[in-house]
C-alpha cells in the first residue's frame, strides 16, 4: 500500500487534470503561474505537469480566495504555509486584519440595505412618474446621507 501511495505522490497532472482535483478553472490556474504563485513543472513538450504539492497549493489558494483574501495576503499566505518555522502570530495578525476588512464591507452593505429599504418603502409603485427612489439617485445627496465631495476639477 505504502508503495501506491509513493507513485500517487510522484505522479504529474495535467492542467485538466489539476483543475479537476482542485475545482479551479483552467484559466485561473495558469493566471496564478502567470504571477508566480504557483510553479508547475514543464515537460520537453512545453506542457505544464502539476505535482501533488502543486495541486495542495492551489486547493490552499482556492480556500483563502473563497474567503476574500488578496492576491497579495494569499501570497503572503503560501510562504507561510510552506514555512516550517513560521510563527502563527503572523497568520493570526494577517487573517485579524482581513477580518476587519469584512466586518466594514458588512458595515457598509448595512448601511446600503438599509437606506434602500428606506427608499422602497417610500416609493409607491404605481403608475405615477414621481418616484422616492430616482429621486435619492439623482439628489444631491449621497446614499446613506452623505454630501458628494465637491467637484475639484
Amino acid at each position: 500500500m505504502a508503495t501506491a501511495t509513493a507513485a500517487q505522490d510522484d505522479m504529474l497532472l495535467t492542467i485538466g487534470e489539476a483543475a479537476r482535483r482542485t475545482g479551479l478553472p483552467a484559466k485561473t490556474i495558469r493566471y496564478y503561474e502567470e504571477i508566480d504563485l504557483i510553479r508547475p513543472l514543464r515537460g520537453t513538450n512545453g506542457y505544464r505537469a502539476f505535482r501533488q504539492s502543486d495541486v495542495h497549493k492551489l486547493i490552499f489558494l482556492a480556500r483563502a480566495r473563497s474567503l476574500g483574501f488578496s492576491i497579495e495576503d494569499c501570497r503572503t499566505l503560501l510562504s507561510l504555509y510552506e514555512d516550517q518555522k513560521r510563527s502563527s502570530a503572523e497568520v493570526k495578525a494577517l487573517a485579524e486584519a482581513h477580518l476587519e476588512k469584512i466586518d466594514a464591507k458588512i458595515a457598509e452593505l448595512e448601511r446600503m440595505r438599509a437606506t434602500l429599504s428606506h427608499l422602497v418603502a417610500a416609493c409607491h409603485g404605481d403608475e405615477r412618474p414621481d418616484c422616492p427612489i430616482i429621486e435619492g439617485l439623482a439628489g444631491d445627496e449621497r446614499v446613506g446621507g452623505e454630501r458628494e465631495p465637491a467637484d475639484e476639477g
